[in-house]
């Protein structure tokens, strides 16, 4: 019997079985290299491909009135994802989910269709709407949607003392104007992180989730603001710009005794709710940003330091001339008082009530340079009233050998020639009001740690005036409003003995490099009630122009200003719940 010989189809087989053997073995080796040998790390990278390693954002502190009414709160807000890859028909989706979310439909769609794995529909929406959406999804029978919850910044107030609050950007929740801004690095807290295992679909798996640290909460702020007095200033304000097309105004309102700002309003205003599309100049806030020359405002500076000097005293007479003429070249300067043609005998009383150029300017030549600017340093001129606020400007007080011998003085003595802020004069007729003792300005009452202790601020205090000298004033200010002849007879508050002085000056414009033919910064600055002052209130308008019902041109303080004054001095004595006083 013949030995059968091997046919070619049956050496192929057996190759292919050696093939299948050999790479049998090599799987076995392989199984044997990765369970016995490193199985450890296989598995970490298989835990690394499931989790995400997320930032736990930190609750930033809440901004609080002087009563405890929320002004700037973090809530839970709602941000919803995608994986574009698990999205079925994107313009489909885009349409139906675009109006929902507040996004534009090409944009959402764009997203929707990219090539990621991961896409943003929408970022903090308030519960209702996510739900709408969520509800949405679910009826549509559409998959890879996320929700997440995401802290959100709300102002409850709306566009209420917007330039002192400021806002946070969006994106990360970091201060960007205001007291936000400011106070940034204790508001926000430090940010936690936490490690979120996923399915192979990107959906959490809670037995998978773990912290791995906790965030620690910032601290909350009291201000010093009252939101009833803040809201009176604002629509005092308002009325204003309606009434005398001013392009801009501020109001103030301080409390005497703490230095507290009660009120800080600045108009045109917006809602910090709602920022899209406003001008960033709204941002600015004009009661600490913005400098002007303060006019006759100023006076009460002059006058207080000839009385604590003991050059005058209130019944001293003094011979005021029509004009007062100072040589220069190529032409003399002239000065001159409002309404008044003639030489007068006139009191330091009645030069404060009328307002008198020429009579403060005789006062000034009589104590001097050098006296005049270390009072006006000692009021807090030149130099930051606060430091509580981003943007504060410290004016400008040259120094008195820097003065010349001839405008400078007189200049200075009626409000030229030095630049302030709307706060810098509050903090001035607030000296005068507290008997002659200076006290920081601030807008933070207190801070509220995460563990609920409190802070309060301690302001700083300096004396300026004996008290026999600022009660002189206090009395010498409130014939400006009482007087029949003052100029801020617009002032008063019925119920209530006020005082204050009224400012207007022209305009300096920077881009001229000197002074507007036709705009003037109009001001009136007071305190009541006079007999035991507890508010200062100090209104500046910019560029009011115009007549009033009586024919009364509105460029002038005691025309534009001192009514607004009135306005909002009335809403906070009747807040604050002082008792009239006036007989």
């Amino acid at each position: 019997m013949a030995r059968p010989k091997w046919r070619v189809p049956d050496v192929r087989l057996a190759m292919v079985g050696a093939v299948f053997v050999v790479a049998w073995v090599g799987v076995g080796f392989r199984l044997v290299d990765v369970q016995g040998f490193h199985s450890e790390d296989y598995a970490a990278r298989g835990f690394d491909q499931r989790v995400k390693h997320e930032e736990l954002p930190a609750a930033r502190g809440t901004i609080f009135d002087r009563d405890g009414a929320e002004l700037a709160v973090t809530v839970d807000a709602v941000t919803i994802s995608a994986d574009p890859a698990l999205v079925v028909e994107p313009a489909v989706v885009a349409r139906l989910l675009a109006p929902k979310v507040g996004t534009d439909e090409e944009v959402l769609e764009a997203r929707l269709s990219s090539d990621s794995r991961f896409a943003y529909v929408a970022r903090r929406l308030d519960r209702d709407t996510a739900d709408e959406v969520e509800q949405l999804l679910a009826d549509l029978d559409l998959d890879g949607f996320y929700f997440d919850t995401e802290p959100r910044r709300v102002y409850p107030a709306g566009p209420l003392a917007a330039q002192v609050l400021g806002f946070v950007r969006d994106d990360d929740g970091v201060g960007l104007e205001g007291i936000e801004y400011q106070y940034n690095d204790i508001l926000l807290g430090t940010a936690g992180s936490q490690i979120v295992e996923r399915d192979p679909g990107g959906r959490p798996i809670p037995q998978g989730q773990y912290l791995v640290q906790p965030p620690e909460h910032g601290v909350s702020l009291v201000t010093t603001l009252d939101r009833e007095i803040q809201y009176a200033a604002e629509q005092a304000l308002l009325g204003a710009i309606e009434s005398t097309e001013a392009v801009g105004a501020t109001a103030i309102v301080l409390e005497v005794k703490t230095g507290e700002i009660l009120a800080m309003a600045t108009v045109p205003t917006y809602d910090l709710n709602d920022r899209t599309g406003i001008d960033g100049a709204l941002f600015r806030n004009r009661a600490v940003s913005d400098m002007y020359e303060p006019g006759s405002t100023a006076k009460v500076v002059t006058i207080a330091a000839a009385l604590e000097e003991g050059v005058v005293e209130t019944s001293t007479m003094l011979t005021v001339p029509a004009e007062y003429e100072i040589e220069l070249e190529p032409e003399p300067k002239i000065y001159t008082d409002v309404g008044r043609r003639y030489e007068e005998e006139m009191t330091v009383a009645e030069i404060v009530s009328r307002s008198s150029n020429i009579g403060t300017i005789l006062i000034q030549d009589m104590i001097g340079n050098d006296i005049h600017h270390r009072y006006l340093a000692a009021f807090g001129l030149g130099q930051l009233s606060s430091g509580s606020f981003p943007g504060e400007a410290t004016g400008t007080l040259r120094p008195a050998a820097d003065w010349c011998d001839t405008t400078c003085g007189p200049n200075t003595a009626i409000g030229y020639r030095v630049d302030v802020t709307p706060l810098q004069m509050a903090s001035v007729f607030a000296t005068i009001a507290n008997n002659g003792v200076w006290v920081e300005p601030h807008i933070v009452h207190e801070v509220i740690n995460p563990d609920l202790t409190r802070e309060p601020y301690e302001a700083v205090k300096r004396p300026v005036l004996s008290e026999h000298t600022a009660r002189i004033m206090q009395r010498l200010l409130q014939g400006v409003v009482e007087s029949s002849r003052g100029t801020g007879r617009r002032a008063a508050v019925e119920g209530y003995t006020v005082g204050g002085k009224t400012g207007t000056t022209e305009k300096y414009l920077q881009e001229l490099q000197g002074y507007s033919e036709d705009d003037r910064i109009a001001s009136f600055i007071g305190l009541a009630p006079v007999t035991d002052p507890q508010i200062v209130v100090a209104v500046v308008l910019d560029s009011p122009n115009g007549l009033n019902e009586d024919g009364d041109e509105l460029h002038f303080g005691g025309v534009s200003a001192a009514p607004v004054f009135a306005e909002i001095a009335e809403a906070a004595l009747h807040q604050l719940g002082v008792a009239p006083d006036a007989r």
